[in-house]
């Protein structure tokens, strides 16, 4: 009499690093799929059996887990849904040692196991965990070698001046071929009137304020995909970071270090250094860092009314006394001009919102789960709060 199996339910993971050839009649995913389904079949009797759900990760990294169907495939295994998971190759399901270990022990966990088709790979084995392990340290350090080779390259692209890529500035573009930099004559106008403008006054607001009277914005520019980005007004980081940028006066930066760039200067030496003395010299009055987590119960919960921004926490010190308060973003990135709000003292918001939770019979442990905003106008300075369900108290 034949042997009856208990019918095993696999199901196949497939992953692609990148979204090239995904729009293709028979691609990537669809080939390793194929091959999985052709080795459930050989083992059909055997009770192997493919389950509906696909698990297809196009355009996506195994050096990480955040992939949507990686999530929704362990989901499956934790639900008992899924006996076996059977992949093309054993690096399509995890690139990282940890990573892999992490999912082998979800799958333990629900009694599930692991197939490679192309590798014979099975976990239900010793030995097979064992070479499985052994193939993944290889595979990491393959992928850890490549990362130092890649690194090492760079540094020595930079040593020879060259531009080794990132967000174009404002003021140069890139060439179609080789990727140098080439000066844009209109916007390195501009850029020379920005330094001029804030080494004349020597505060960034103040210049903020003349670059938006000028309509001037940051570098705009269009991706090989077709999408837009940058041309967005300068903030108080923004500014700080094209006068602070060593391209602009022929030179790039590696680890610290500034060496001779391949494109032409922008800005003259003594410009940029005066503009950078400039910097250190505000960074010196700068407000102190924000404050702990913590200490600021009202993190994403409280906004601007007038220009709906957060208020974020922050704090200075006064005679080596920490005194917390919270601060428009926009005020802060934008100048105080810009906003009404300004600050607002830390201890007293946070005093008159426990005390109206506490009068709507509301635990203040649950602020974050039953408040859904709170909002702070500058101008009349009240205060006014909408909870989760819908009630607003004012």
């Amino acid at each position: 009499m034949k042997a009856t199996h208990p019918v095993v339910r696999c199901g196949i993971y497939t992953r692609k690093s990148t979204e090239e050839g995904l729009e293709q009649e028979f691609n990537s995913l669809m080939a390793q799929r194929e091959a999985a389904e052709a080795y459930i079949l050989s083992q059909r009797e055997l009770g192997w059996t493919v389950v509906a759900n696909r698990y297809d990760d196009g355009g996506f990294s195994g050096g990480n887990m955040d992939r949507p169907a990686l999530k929704r495939l362990l989901a499956d295994v934790e639900a008992r849904q899924i006996d076996c998971v059977i992949v093309y190759k054993v690096d399509r399901l995890s690139r990282s040692l940890l990573d892999f270990a992490s999912i082998i022990g979800v799958l333990d966990k629900h009694s599930a196991t692991f197939v490679s088709v192309t590798q014979q790979f099975n976990t239900s084995s010793s030995l097979g965990r064992l070479t499985l392990n052994v193939l993944l340290s290889f595979a990491q350090f393959e992928r850890e070698l490549t990362r130092e080779r890649t690194r090492d390259k760079v540094c020595a692209a930079r040593r020879k001046g060259k531009w080794t890529g990132g967000y174009p500035v404002l003021g140069y573009d890139v060439a179609a071929t080789r990727g140098k930099l080439v000066v844009h004559e209109a916007e390195a106008e501009c850029v020379r009137q920005i330094f001029a403008r804030f080494n004349r006054n020597g505060k960034l607001i103040e210049t903020l304020n003349e670059i938006d009277q000028k309509g001037w914005r940051t570098k705009a520019w269009t991706t090989r995909q077709g999408l837009r980005h940058g041309g967005s007004r300068f903030n108080r980081h923004t500014l700080a970071y094209l006068l602070s940028n060593p391209l602009y006066m022929g030179k790039v930066r590696l680890k610290g270090e500034l060496h001779n760039g391949e494109h032409v200067a922008i800005i003259d030496p003594k410009v940029w250094k005066r503009a950078a003395a400039l910097l250190a010299a505000n960074a010196e009055v700068k407000p102190q860092r924000a404050g702990k987590r913590q200490e600021a119960i009202l993190r994403d919960l409280l906004y601007c009314e007038t220009c709906q921004s957060p208020m974020v926490p922050t704090y200075t010190k006064r005679n080596k006394t920490k005194v917390r308060y919270y601060t428009c973003r926009s005020a802060q990135m934008r100048g105080w001009k810009s906003c009404p709000a300004k600050t607002l003292p830390a201890r007293e918001i946070e005093e008159a919102i426990l005390e109206r939770l506490q009068a709507e019979a509301i635990e203040p442990a649950s602020l974050e789960r039953l408040v859904e905003r709170i909002s702070y106008d500058g101008v009349t300075r009240q205060v006014s709060m909408a909870l989760r369900e819908g009630v607003i108290c004012a």
